[in-house]
C-alpha cells in the first residue's frame, strides 16, 4: 500500500540511537497550538491495521458476490476444485472465478492445494458461509453491508441535516439480510435459553397464550415460537408494509396462518388487546419513542401478562464496549438503528448500546411493577418485566 511504503521509507531513513522514532509537524492545530513529534513506529504500525482492515472490507464485497452467485454454497457441495471446475459447477465466467476464490485463499475462507491447484471450503466454514439453517451462518450480515453502502448518500445527507433515514428508505436487501442474520440467533436461543430465562414464560406459552411480537420484521421470531408452542396464537406487527407483507407469506408458507397473523402499525397504535404476552426482538432501540412503545404494551397486557425484551448485550459505559462485538453494534446502530429512530415520531435515538442500567430506567420510568434482566448472553440482554 502506497501509504505505508512511504511511511516505512521514511522509517529507514531515520536513525534513533535507542529513543523512539518521531516524526517533527510544522503544522498547527485547531487551536493554534503547534503539534510535534508522532512516534513513527505507531504511525507504521496504525497504517497496518488500516490496510488490513481495507482488505477485509474489500473481500467483504467478494463475501458478499459468492453469496449471491452461490459460490459458497456451490465449493461446499463439491469439494476441491480448481477455479474452472468451481466456474463450471456454479454457471459462471472461469476468469472471474479464479480471481474471486483466489481472494478467499488470500483471506482464509478456503484452503488451496498447489500441488493439485485445488480450492477447499472447510466443513467448519461452510456453516458458516454457505448453509443458512446453520446455527453459526453469518453470511446474511454481508447482505446488509451491501443495502448500507447502497445507501450512504442518504447516510451522508442525513449525518449533515440531523435527519432519519427510515427503514423502508434502505436498499431492499437490508430486510432479507436483518432476516438472515437473526434468524440463526433466534433458532439457537429463543426457545431453549431465552423464554425459559423468564419465569413461568414457557408454561404460558405451552398452555397457550394470546402473544404479540412488536417490530416483527419479516417475522422469524414470531413463527419460531408458533413452531414451538402450538396451543398458542400469535399476532405480529410492523410499522414496514414490506416487512408485514413478506412474514404473512412465510406464515403461508409455515402452514402456519391459522394461527398466525402480521398486520401494519407501529409500537404504539396497535389495538387487540389484552396480551398475555408482549415481546420486542432487537426492535425497542430502533424506535423513535422507546418510552411510548413501553407504555402502550404495559396498557395493552393482561393484568398478570409478560413482557419480554431482548436488546443488543452491552456494557452500561462506553469504555467497556470497546471491543469487536461493540465495533459490530456500534457500526450498525450508527449506519441503521440511530437513523432509523431519527426518522420516526419521538427521535430518540437510544442506540443499540444503550446498556442494561439505562433500559431499566426507561421500563421504571413507564411505571412497570417489576423489570429485571432474566439473561445475559454474549450477544444479548433478556429483560422480563411485568404490569
Amino acid at each position: 500500500m502506497p501509504g505505508i511504503v512511504g511511511t516505512e521509507a521514511a522509517r529507514s531513513r531515520r536513525t534513533t540511537r535507542g529513543h523512539p522514532m518521531t516524526i517533527d509537524l510544522q503544522t498547527e492545530n485547531d487551536h493554534g497550538h503547534a503539534a510535534t513529534e508522532l512516534d513513527l513506529d505507531r504511525v507504521v504500525a496504525f497504517a497496518g491495521q488500516i490496510a488490513q482492515n481495507h482488505a477485509i472490507a474489500s473481500n467483504g464485497v467478494l463475501t458478499y458476490l459468492g453469496d449471491r452467485l452461490g459460490l459458497w454454497r456451490t465449493l461446499a457441495s463439491v469439494g476441491p476444485v480448481t477455479s474452472a471446475e468451481l466456474a463450471e459447477h456454479a454457471g459462471l465466467a472461469e476468469r472471474y472465478v479464479r480471481e474471486w476464490v483466489s481472494a478467499q485463499a488470500a483471506a482464509g475462507y478456503v484452503t488451496y492445494d498447489a500441488a493439485t491447484q485445488r480450492f477447499t471450503l472447510p466443513a467448519e466454514h461452510a456453516a458458516v458461509l454457505a448453509d443458512d439453517d446453520s446455527p453459526a451462518a453469518l453470511v446474511g450480515a454481508f447482505e446488509i453491508t451491501a443495502a448500507v453502502w447502497a445507501s450512504v448518500d442518504r447516510l451522508a445527507h442525513a449525518y449533515t441535516t440531523g435527519e432519519g433515514v427510515g427503514w423502508h428508505e434502505h436498499d431492499d436487501r437490508l430486510f432479507s439480510g436483518v432476516e438472515r442474520f437473526f434468524r440463526p440467533l433466534y433458532a439457537g436461543s429463543l426457545v431453549d435459553a431465552w423464554i425459559p430465562a423468564v419465569d413461568g414464560l414457557t408454561a404460558r406459552l405451552t398452555a397457550g397464550a394470546r402473544v404479540l411480537d412488536v417490530g416483527c420484521g419479516l417475522g422469524s421470531a414470531t413463527l419460531l415460537m408458533a413452531e414451538a408452542f402450538p396451543a398458542s396464537t400469535f399476532l405480529g406487527v410492523d410499522n414496514h408494509g414490506e416487512s408485514v407483507r413478506r412474514a404473512t407469506a412465510a406464515a403461508q408458507r409455515a402452514g402456519a396462518a391459522d394461527r398466525v397473523a402480521f398486520t401494519e402499525a407501529a409500537a404504539d397504535e396497535y389495538d387487540g388487546g389484552p396480551y398475555d404476552v408482549i415481546c420486542m426482538f432487537d426492535a425497542l432501540h430502533d424506535m423513535g419513542d422507546p418510552l411510548g412503545a413501553l407504555r402502550h404494551a404495559r396498557a395493552a397486557l393482561s393484568d398478570d401478562g409478560i413482557l419480554l425484551v431482548v436488546e443488543p448485550a452491552a456494557a452500561d459505559r462506553l469504555e467497556d464496549n470497546l471491543h469487536p462485538l461493540g465495533l459490530s453494534w456500534y457500526a450498525a446502530s450508527a449506519t441503521m438503528c440511530v437513523p432509523g429512530s431519527l426518522s420516526q415520531a419521538g427521535g430518540a435515538g437510544l442506540g443499540a448500546q444503550a446498556g442494561a442500567a439505562r433500559l431499566l430506567e426507561l421500563f421504571a420510568l413507564e411505571g412497570f411493577g417489576t423489570a429485571r434482566v432474566a439473561a445475559t448472553t454474549q450477544f444479548n440482554l433478556v429483560i422480563e418485566a411485568r404490569r
